[in-house]
């Protein structure tokens, strides 16, 4: 008989080693998954936190408000640290021959007048998304150091980049709908604007 009773002690002995090693067990498999939960988690100071906001900020944002019978704003753009853009446009008006003609003995562009509307009014709805970010390498608008050697080059190689398209950029912004004289008229606002 003691060999009976000393073998369902052993038994039990067994078990309890066998529940302490399970007990052991789950808490080593708890503090495991919460140290997987919290490893991701850095703390992480402002400046950081920041940076980060920029870099998956979207690029721009695109606004299309109630038509009116004044200009309406119909699309904003803004980069991430910058004030919006808002683009306007009149309400449509027929087109006569004698306002689109374009002669010879026309006057070189100047800073002002209806030019340089076209061009920033141009600039605003399509070169903005990347001349005021810098996307896809870019030069931003306004960036004296990085249109200087452009500039350099002279206008006429201007004209030819934004007409036919140049690296990332394409043929006139990417709307083969504007005319020369329009995407000329925006290469005269982004210089005076960069010099």
């Amino acid at each position: 008989m003691a060999n009976t009773n000393a073998g369902s002690k052993f038994s039990v002995a067994r078990w309890l080693l066998i529940l302490a090693l399970v007990v052991v067990a789950i808490v080593l498999i708890q503090n495991m998954l919460a140290h997987r939960q919290s490893a991701g988690v850095v703390p992480q100071d402002a400046a950081t936190t920041k940076a980060i906001e920029d870099r998956i900020r979207p690029l721009g944002e695109v606004s299309i408000a109630a038509p009116t019978h004044a200009a309406t704003p119909v699309a904003v753009v803004a980069a991430p640290s910058e004030t919006p853009a808002v683009a306007t446009v009149a309400p449509a008006t027929p087109v006569t021959p004698a306002t689109t003609a374009v002669t010879a003995t026309e006057p070189a562009r100047t800073q002002t007048g209806p030019v340089s509307k076209v061009g920033e009014k141009t600039f605003n709805t399509i070169c903005t998304g990347c001349h005021s970010t810098g996307a896809l390498g870019a030069p931003k608008l306004g960036d004296k150091a990085a249109w200087a050697p452009r500039i350099a080059q002279g206008m006429e190689v201007l004209y030819n980049s934004a007409l036919k398209g140049k690296n990332s950029m394409p043929a006139k912004g990417g709307n083969p709908s504007l005319s020369d004289a329009d995407v000329k008229a925006t290469v005269d606002y982004i210089v005076a604007a960069s010099r």
